[in-house]
C-alpha cells in the first residue's frame, strides 16, 4: 500500500482514522482520573500520554477539539488543580476500554466500568485502585496547538506509585512485570514484553554489527 496525501484525505472517515491512528505503532494506554465537587469523580482512556521532562518531572497529554465532545476530564482538571495517570493492565483492559463511552456528567466511569475509587489524603483526584503504576499530577499549563485545535495539557508529578519488585536498582521500570498494555489505533490492546535492555550509547562504545 502506498497512499499519498490525497488518497488519505479521500479516504473514509473511519479507514482514515484507523490508518492514521495505528500507523504510530503501539501508545501507551493510561486512565486519567479526576474530580468534580458538583458530578464527582470522572475516569477516561487516553494513549496520547508522554515524557516531556525529569527534572522538573513533567507530562503531558493531548486533548481533541473541545467543540467535538464534552471534555469533563479537563473540566475538573481547570476545577481542582490535579488529575492522575494510572497504567492499563492485562486484567481490566476491557473496564478500562469502556470508560470511552460518552456517559453523561453526573455519572462515574469509575461506577459504570465497575472499578475501585482510590485516594491520598490531601490530594482531591482519584487513583485506579486496580492499577499498580500510578502517578499523582498538579495541573501546570495548556499549550493550544491550533492547527487541528487540540491542546497539550502539561502536568508535574507530586506522587509516583509503583511495586517494588518492577523497579531495579537504576530506577528502571519493568512495565512488563506488571502486565501492562499499550493501544494500537483506537481500540486494539497490545500485551508489553521487555525484549532488551541497552547500556546509554556512547560513539566510541558502539559495537560492530554484523553486516547483512
Amino acid at each position: 500500500m502506498h497512499l499519498t496525501k490525497e488518497d488519505i484525505e479521500n479516504e473514509g472517515r473511519v479507514k482514515r482514522l484507523n490508518l492514521i491512528n495505528s500507523i504510530t505503532g503501539v501508545k501507551p494506554a493510561n486512565l486519567i482520573g479526576t474530580y468534580s465537587e458538583n458530578d464527582g469523580s470522572n475516569l477516561a482512556i487516553f494513549s496520547s500520554v508522554v515524557h516531556l521532562g525529569s527534572h522538573p518531572a513533567l507530562l503531558g497529554f493531548i486533548l481533541r477539539p473541545q467543540h467535538e465532545v464534552c471534555r469533563h476530564t479537563y473540566e475538573n482538571i481547570l476545577e481542582t488543580g490535579v488529575f492522575t495517570i494510572n497504567r492499563v493492565h492485562q486484567e481490566f483492559i476491557d473496564k478500562a476500554h469502556y470508560t470511552s463511552a460518552k456517559f453523561e456528567r453526573e455519572l462515574s466511569e469509575f461506577e459504570e466500568c465497575q472499578l475501585t475509587e482510590e485516594y491520598i489524603e490531601g490530594f482531591q483526584a482519584p487513583f485506579v485502585k486496580e492499577s499498580q503504576v500510578k502517578l499523582g499530577m498538579r495541573y501546570l499549563e495548556t499549550i493550544p496547538i491550533p492547527i487541528n485545535d487540540t491542546m497539550m495539557v502539561i502536568g508535574q508529578i507530586e506522587h509516583l506509585i509503583v511495586p517494588d519488585h518492577a523497579v531495579d536498582e537504576k530506577g528502571l521500570i519493568d512495565l512488563s512485570s506488571t502486565e501492562d498494555v499499550g493501544i494500537g489505533g483506537l481500540n486494539a490492546y497490545y500485551a508489553l514484553e521487555k525484549v532488551g535492555q541497552f547500556p546509554y550509547a556512547r560513539p566510541h562504545e558502539v559495537p560492530e554489527f554484523k553486516k547483512v
